[in-house]
């Protein structure tokens, strides 16, 4: 009798891109994706989420997956915030990874080449900002969230809130999900055990549209998230099979 080896699992990629309020991006947004697409190692499609926009950009997305093969889209019935969205992309990718960017093009998609040689070994890659390009307000706020986050948790994780990753899809898929938890996504895969890679990308200036956030809730937000997420891992249900034994239950057969 000749055994057949099993397939090789075809390895394909969903990146997930959050949407509110971004109609002046959205074009843009594809002239610098489409080259991506087109050097993916990978099969790679976009799925936009968006959330509960109140301007033109969900006509826009549906514009663009209209005419573009690699481009769909899923719309939220009301805003629901950036960890809902980014939890419903997650539930809707098929595909073995699942990647993350925004639309506002801080961040070039061209940078998710420089991650695929850390995929077979990793189960995150995340992005490091170089020389970012942020305002003032928006710089220091981020600064003094993320020296307080990595103080609190010791994730050891430079730029958590950076919008470039590629994740393993079984492990977000698995991410134990709460408000907030966009801000802790290097540390929810350690949580289960995954291991982090991080790697220095772009960083630009926004181009068009404006900044959702504000020094209040770039500070007060982060800090009430970082209780809830020590909370949350000191009771987090971790275990290993030491041994096991499983009989198969046959049914009896009837005459």
């Amino acid at each position: 009798m000749t055994l057949i080896a099993p397939l090789k699992k075809l390895l394909s990629l969903t990146i997930i891109v959050p949407v509110y309020n971004e109609e002046e991006c959205l074009v843009r947004f594809c002239d610098a994706m489409d080259p991506f697409l087109q050097q993916s190692p990978m099969p790679t499609q976009v799925l936009f989420v968006n959330d509960g926009s109140r301007d033109n950009s969900l006509q826009e997305i549906k514009k663009i997956c209209k005419n573009k093969e690699a481009y769909n889209f899923i719309s939220l019935d009301k805003n629901y915030g950036l960890s809902t969205a980014f939890k419903a992309g997650i539930d809707h990718a098929q595909s073995t990874y699942i990647g993350y960017i925004d639309s506002d093009l801080q961040t070039s998609p061209l940078d998710f080449l420089k991650f695929f040689p850390f995929l077979a070994e990793y189960q995150m890659v995340n992005g490091i900002r170089q020389k970012r390009k942020d305002t003032f307000v928006k710089k220091i706020s981020s600064k003094i969230a993320n020296s307080f986050r990595r103080r609190m948790i010791q994730d050891g994780i430079a730029d958590t809130g950076c919008p470039l990753k590629i994740m393993d899809a079984t492990y977000a898929k698995n991410v134990p999900f709460f408000t907030g938890m966009h801000r802790f996504l290097p540390a929810l895969f350690q949580l289960q055990g995954g291991r982090v890679k991080q790697v220095p990308v772009q960083h630009f200036e926004r181009l068009a549209g404006y900044s959702k956030y504000h020094l209040f809730n770039r500070l007060w937000g982060p800090l009430q998230d970082t209780f809830a997420f020590r909370w949350m891992r000191k009771r987090y249900i971790r275990y290993q099979i030491a041994e096991q034994q499983q009989k198969v239950i046959l049914q009896p057969q009837h005459d």
